[in-house]
């Protein structure tokens, strides 16, 4: 697949780097070449994962040099979900070696007499208990005997074990106990994960899950990033250009899941941290996005080829540490990101009771969507609009890849003939092709509008005050209907909207999160206790950011440009849960908000303490800087480009011009039903809104009366 090379006239010349993004369906690569921006796409690979480093040099060309290949992976979050990691071995206190598989009490469904839990990563037979105890001020009552290190040594050497876990009882208030567990097992020549540098907070278990989850992905992401830098360092050493001149390897940069972007050995060390790093990069894209057009309320909707991600950005994303995958918790900071199996890629079927139901199985880059003609046989979403007409078959990825509507029209015959499509007395449910395909949207519609009321209504947000920013492959298809059906102020379309977590992952600044448990009682209204309590809390947050410091420059990176931001996390004394608020001298009138907001109460009298304690360092990279372009009074109506045809929207087809991205100027304006097609994406402009190009070439979809009135 060649590349496609999309203009950006308004971006200044920046340092060669690449950002890729490995998703379900394709791989997105994105270069800054001097003043414009290079994508390109190609079908993943879950078996051949290096092949991204092809794709990179397919896009960089001969005669260029590359600064940084910046990596937003998938590895990690397929071998989670698919329980594909390392034999790994849990080393705790004695006596809390089943905390794993007991866990918390929590019940997904609380009626279901017959509910199964999946196992826990970790059997019985690689749990080993140690005789310690450290006490929950940081006390140390018993360490552990070189005897019992020996044995355990001894043990782990004859398990066959992969990897190794530590987590010991409040070894977040004192490690040493930890760490010497770790200086005696580092020998073995395994991957050792050890609570308190991961996570030094209380909860245990879902302390202990994080490092298990950690432990249990370092062997195979460390391996693939590893290998990955290997192939990097060889495929650009000694490398020179046609002008002669010696270039440098690249240095690999990895994505992680908070927003910000680590070097691929410390990535490698905690892999944990990049499990969701893939749609971390349409959030920080979202949030540059939305700082270049003033916008403070916005939402990001990123339709891929086997999910869906959401975010609701108030001023900034936030992070959350109460993040679940494959049903097991992950502690460590990550952007508060929404996620639903609805995508592109999403399988139709029948349920038990006759129902329609798509998703969350995908059909995924192999085989894809039938319409790809890569072996597919059930319906997928991406088939029900080439079906409709919403999909020009001739204009897919620029034309270098051609969909196969004869088979995907097939498919829905076949689909249409199956027992449980049929009524009781033998009539047809779905009578026709484009009926069933508009059931499919509509099902898939559903599942992504209740993603979207989970962030904004359930949590106290108006939908109505939001923009809504759509991207991934799929996410024009599908966003005007939904911001129809949730009141939503306006849709954005960026450029470049199927690379654009791409781009977000280019953007991304390097950071480094750290974290310290303290559970302090704030003081009353004593002025002197105040003062001390908050020179405490200075005190150490200084130690926090030191730290994170000696992290970064271990890391070879400098320190000292780095911005600093701290967090406390606070809750009224005797809740169980706290909430995450910016360190200010008002942070209690700060914190009484957010609980009104959260929860639709406070309490002012109520005395508050604090958990946890919280610092990010971020050291910024380089932004492309976009400037407006100028909008003339003679735009006008856009022109059509290519031929009208007919698409179907609500049962019946309407004649819809189709326009081609690249040749819509700003200040351009047209009405629904219309399609924009594009290199990495395609908008539908359905009936009853309207779309103008605004000066920074995106496309803005809204409402005809809202247009009017704007």
């Amino acid at each position: 697949m060649k590349r496609r090379q999309l203009p950006q006239p308004n971006t200044a010349a920046m340092p060669q780097r690449i950002g890729v993004d490995s998703g379900g369906t394709f791989t997105d690569c994105v270069l800054f070449r001097g003043s414009r921006i290079e994508i390109l796409k190609v079908f993943s690979d879950p078996q051949a994962p290096h092949a991204t480093l092809e794709a990179v040099r397919q896009l960089l060309g001969e005669d260029a040099a590359l600064s940084a290949i910046i990596h937003g992976t998938t590895v990690g979050t397929n071998a989670l979900l698919e329980r594909r990691g390392a034999r790994v071995a849990l080393i705790t206190t004695a006596g809390f070696e089943d905390l794993i598989e007991i866990g918390r009490q929590n019940r997904s469904r609380l009626y279901d007499l017959n509910l199964q839990r999946d196992p826990p990563l970790i059997p019985r037979r690689w749990r080993f208990g140690v005789a310690e105890r450290t006490a929950a001020d940081g006390k140390i009552l018993l360490r552990p005997s070189p005897g019992a290190l020996r044995k355990l040594r001894q043990q782990l050497n004859r398990s066959g074990v992969e990897s190794i876990a530590i987590c010991l009882l409040f070894s977040y208030a004192n490690p040493a106990n930890e760490q010497a567990i770790a200086r005696a097992l580092r020998g073995i020549g395994l991957p050792v994960s050890v609570s308190h540098e991961l996570l030094p907070e209380f909860r245990e278990y879902e302390r202990l899950s994080t490092t298990v989850i950690n432990a249990y992905l370092a062997p195979r992401v460390g391996g693939y990033l590893n290998g990955l830098e290997r192939e990097t360092k060889g495929a650009f050493s000694g490398r020179k250009l046609a002008s002669r001149m010696k270039v440098t390897p690249p240095r690999l940069y990895v994505m992680q899941s908070s927003g910000g972007i680590t070097t691929a050995a410390r990535a490698a060390r905690e892999p944990v941290r990049t499990i969701l790093s893939g749609p971390a990069g349409g959030v920080v894209a979202t949030g540059w996005l939305a700082g270049l057009l003033h916008l403070a309320k916005v939402i990001s909707f990123d339709m891929g080829g086997t999910s869906t991600d959401v975010c609701l950005l108030h001023g900034a994303a936030k992070t959350t540490r109460e993040t679940t995958l494959a049903g097991l918790p992950v502690a460590v900071p990550v952007l508060d990101v929404h996620t639903v199996g609805a995508g592109g890629g999403s399988l139709a079927r029948f349920d038990a009771g006759g129902a329609l139901r798509v998703g969350p199985e995908s059909a995924g880059a192999i085989p894809g969507p039938v319409c790809y003609g890569r072996g597919g046989n059930a319906p997928t979403i991406t088939d029900a609009h080439l079906i409709l007409g919403r999909l020009d078959p001739d204009a897919f990825l620029a034309g270098k890849f051609r969909l196969d509507r004869a088979s995907a029209e097939k498919c829905f015959d076949d689909f249409l003939h199956r027992p449980r499509s049929q009524g009781k007395d033998g009539s047809g449910v779905w009578r026709s092709r484009q009926e069933l395909a508009e059931g499919i949207i509509a099902v898939g519609n559903a599942t992504m509008e209740k993603a979207l009321r989970v962030i904004s209504v359930e949590r106290g947000y108006d939908p109505r005050e939001f923009s809504l920013v759509c991207f991934g492959g799929a996410g024009g298809l599908h966003a005007a209907e939904l911001a129809r059906s949730l009141g939503l102020a306006r849709v954005i379309v960026p450029q470049n909207p199927g690379a654009f977590s791409a781009i977000g992952v280019l953007l991304s600044d390097i950071v480094s999160d750290v974290s310290q448990s303290v559970l302090l009682a704030v003081p009353g209204d004593l002025p002197e206790a105040f003062a001390a309590f908050q020179k405490s809390l200075e005190r150490r947050f200084e130690e926090l950011e030191n730290r994170s410091r000696r992290q970064l420059r271990r890391d070879g990176f400098p320190d000292r440009a780095a911005g600093v931001e701290r967090r406390l996390e606070l809750r009224y004394r005797g809740q169980s849960y706290e909430l995450s608020i910016p360190y200010t001298l008002r942070f209690a009138d700060d914190f009484h908000r957010a609980h009104e907001r959260a929860y639709g109460y406070s309490d002012p009298a109520r005395p508050l303490e604090v958990v946890n304690l919280r610092v990010r360092l971020a050291i910024p990279t380089p932004k492309p800087p976009v400037r407006p372009q100028r909008i003339l009074k003679s735009a006008g109506s856009a022109s059509t480009v290519g031929q009208t045809k007919a698409v179907w929207f609500a049962g019946r087809p309407l004649a819809t011009p189709f326009y081609e991205r690249v040749r819509l100027g700003p200040g351009m304006t047209f009405r629904g039903p219309a399609i924009v097609t594009e290199y990495s994406s395609t908008t539908v402009v359905p009936p009853g809104f309207a779309c103008r190009v605004d000066e920074y070439l995106n496309l803005v979809l809204q409402p005809n009366a809202t247009m009017r009135s704007s």
